[in-house]
């Protein structure tokens, strides 16, 4: 009895230390040279959070150029710059698919050389100016970076992808209106626009439109990673009854959410539901069959025969 409830607090005290893992994200790829096309050796990849946390982290490619990159947080945006002796370096911020499956980004870098032979390319002032609104943006200056993409839009109307910027920071802003009319711009040329839809969600939740925002959550793909922190919140707070169908969703969507069916097994186990813990726990050990959980894992698995 001791041993058992011994093992019962050790498991809660796992859980709180995994309440904030399975949104992970991968980022693969392979740098070359422009003009040759030679694998590019010892680049350097440094990754910079660029929003809700102070994160940088640092790697280098192979001798044949491929690299990649792991981030515990696959939720938050990130600045990549690519560099390596003799070229320009090469920035690109972007928010990565959350899960195993890697994402895959290429780069080509120019020497000084080269980038001064090739042909000028005639930038358009709009364009111009959108990209000085998304550096604004990025450093969180987001009054300015929407003064400045608006001015965009007023040059060029058509700017679809100015219209998506600004519907984004409109609602970081609390301006749900204009965060609405700016969304719709975008979702009268693609409906489908999952960003979009999830800003009508949020802004007409924010508004208390509940069947527009009822509307536009069916367009929303179902996020496992989200799912989970979602629920490992709760089970921190004591609530695994609203956890459970979240952890369900989770695995529903991921079947390969190792970390999921641990947490529900682990559920079970609290709860007294021995066969659906076992199931539960036996299915996160043929996924990470040495994960760090494991060890834990295997010691319930003794007590819910």
């Amino acid at each position: 009895m001791r041993r058992l409830l011994a093992l019962c607090l050790l498991a809660l005290v796992a859980i709180a230390s995994n309440a904030f893992a399975g949104a992970e994200s991968r980022l693969t790829g392979k740098i070359t040279d422009a003009v040759t096309k030679a694998s590019i050796a010892d680049a350097t990849i440094t990754v910079t959070a660029v929003e809700g946390k102070n994160i940088k982290l640092e790697s280098k490619s192979k001798k044949d150029g491929s690299y990649a990159v792991f981030l515990l947080d696959g939720t938050l945006k990130y600045k990549f710059t690519y560099s390596a002796p003799g070229y320009l370096p090469v920035e690109n911020t972007m928010k990565l698919k959350i899960g195993s499956e890697p994402n895959n980004y290429d780069v080509a870098l120019y020497t000084a050389e080269a980038a001064k032979a090739a042909a000028p390319v005639k930038i358009d002032p709009a364009v111009m100016a959108f990209n000085e609104g998304a550096d604004l943006a990025n450093q969180g200056k987001v009054d300015e970076a929407i003064a400045k993409i608006e001015s965009a839009v007023a040059a060029k109307p058509d700017l679809t992808v100015a219209y998506s910027a600004l519907a984004r920071l409109y609602l970081r802003n609390k301006n749900y209106a204009k965060a609405i009319a700016n969304a719709n711009q975008v979702i009268a040329i693609d409906a489908d626009d999952v960003d979009m839809n999830t800003v009508l969600a949020e802004s007409y939740t924010a508004t208390g439109d509940k069947a527009k925002a009822a509307e536009f959550k069916k367009k929303m793909p179902v996020n496992p990673g989200e799912l989970y922190n979602q629920a490992a919140d709760l089970i921190n707070s004591g609530k695994d009854g609203q956890a459970e169908p979240l952890l369900k969703q989770a695995v529903a969507a991921d079947e390969k959410f190792a970390a999921a069916y641990y947490e529900l097994g682990m559920i079970y186990v609290r709860s007294g539901k021995n066969s659906d813990a076992k199931t539960n726990l036996e299915k996160y050990l043929a996924l990470e069959p040495n994960g760090k959980e494991s060890a834990t894992a295997k010691e319930m698995l003794k007590y819910v025969k």
